[in-house]
């Protein structure tokens, strides 16, 4: 499952030639996100062309794309519960959370 604007490396999907996730610039794209706003956050895209392509690659792909995402909240699900954040470390970031504003 790749394309010229996707890599696929350690079981993960990537923007081609970069460590930005497709997980990351999907999510923010399910949100809303323009993609303007999705370059300025990760930088190291390069270009909007390369954002576009990735947008343009989880159309295409969707339902396979959909199923990569699930696992990997699975995953991340069960790498949290084996491997809890402190109690101090939670609420400081329940904390940050809060006074974050919220769209």
């Amino acid at each position: 499952m790749t394309s010229e604007y996707i890599d696929e490396r350690d079981g993960g999907l990537y923007l081609a030639g970069t460590r930005v996730s497709l997980d990351s610039v999907i999510h923010a794209f399910n949100r809303g996100t323009a993609p303007e706003s999705i370059l300025r956050s990760f930088e190291l895209i390069g270009s909007l062309e390369r954002v576009y392509g990735a947008i343009t690659y989880y159309l295409a792909n969707k339902d396979q794309v959909d199923e990569y995402l699930d696992c990997q909240r699975i995953l991340a699900e069960k790498l949290r519960a084996e491997n809890p954040l402190p109690a101090e470390l939670q609420t400081r970031l329940a904390r940050a959370r809060q006074a974050v504003p919220q769209r």
